[in-house]
């Protein structure tokens, strides 16, 4: 089994407040604080990820992709030089 070594550091100032509430809730979820953040901070990085970095397209659009993966149009002479 492969050990994790953490080698870096991220330091956070918070309220008081904002520190209560996220203690209670990595209490509740019996996580320290630093995991129940840690979790919770990378599921959400993972989300905004693919929302950068998908590509969303109308039904429209997406069938008119769809019919130029099928049938393919021939390339232009504009095409071609620019792969020369």
């Amino acid at each position: 089994m492969a050990i994790l070594v953490k080698q870096e550091r991220i330091d956070l100032r918070v309220a008081k407040e904002d520190k209560a509430l996220l203690d209670r809730a990595a209490t509740s979820q019996n996580l320290s604080l630093s995991s129940y953040i840690m979790s919770i901070c990378l599921k959400q990085a993972q989300i905004d990820l693919v929302k950068q970095e998908s590509i969303k397209l109308s039904n429209h659009d997406w069938r008119i992709l769809m019919q130029e993966l099928d049938n393919p149009s021939k390339p232009n002479s504009a095409l071609k030089k620019l792969f020369k």
